[in-house]
């Protein structure tokens, strides 16, 4: 696992101990980064259940403003990983659970123009914070929210503020989910 491009171009990463972190395979994290272009430059990027922190690291690598980590076990071997990239001055740790760091994040007038949700399969908690994002005022206008999620995994949630734009399948066990914000929908 590594930063593919970008300013930290190569840097491999650390993996926490264990199996209950399951990183973003190298081919899925490009063909992402391919989608998402220049998107990512400038951006306001959040990565929730960050795990390794490998996607948003990747987007700082290629331009992206900030960075907030979000995840409740790993956020020592993310920082570790912040420091080792080179990307520590942009980053912004949060040890705690996604659901309760949402609100508070809100709560402080924080936004996003990127969000990066990778929960643990099969779970629910993938609709969970996608029901969190569209109630509470987190999103930029022309936000992006990408949820890596399993390939069985279909039911959207019914929402007010996001709008489905594409789902991608990589292999027989990972979906790629992307939404955007309403108002970018209708800017369109």
């Amino acid at each position: 696992m590594r930063i593919i491009t970008g300013t930290a171009r190569g840097a491999r990463l650390k993996a926490p101990k264990g199996l209950d972190t399951r990183p973003t395979a190298d081919r899925v994290k490009e063909s992402l980064f391919s989608i998402l272009g220049e998107r990512v430059r400038g951006a306001r990027v959040l990565d929730l259940f960050a795990g390794t922190g490998s996607l948003g690291l990747e987007a700082l690598s290629r331009g992206a403003a900030s960075a907030v980590f979000v995840d409740r076990a790993t956020v020592s071997v993310i920082r570790e990983n912040a420091v080792h990239t080179h990307l520590l001055a942009s980053a912004q740790f949060l040890r705690q659970d996604v659901l309760t760091a949402l609100p508070r994040l809100a709560a402080a007038g924080e936004k996003f123009d990127l969000v990066f949700c990778d929960p643990p399969y099969e779970t629910g908690l993938w609709q969970r914070v996608l029901l969190a994002l569209d109630r509470f005022p987190l999103l930029s206008p022309e936000a992006l929210v990408v949820v890596e999620r399993g390939a069985a995994e279909k039911e959207l949630p019914p929402f007010s503020t996001l709008v489905w734009q594409r789902t991608v399948r990589y292999g027989r066990t990972t979906q790629i989910l992307i939404l955007e914000s309403r108002e970018a929908e209708q800017e369109a």
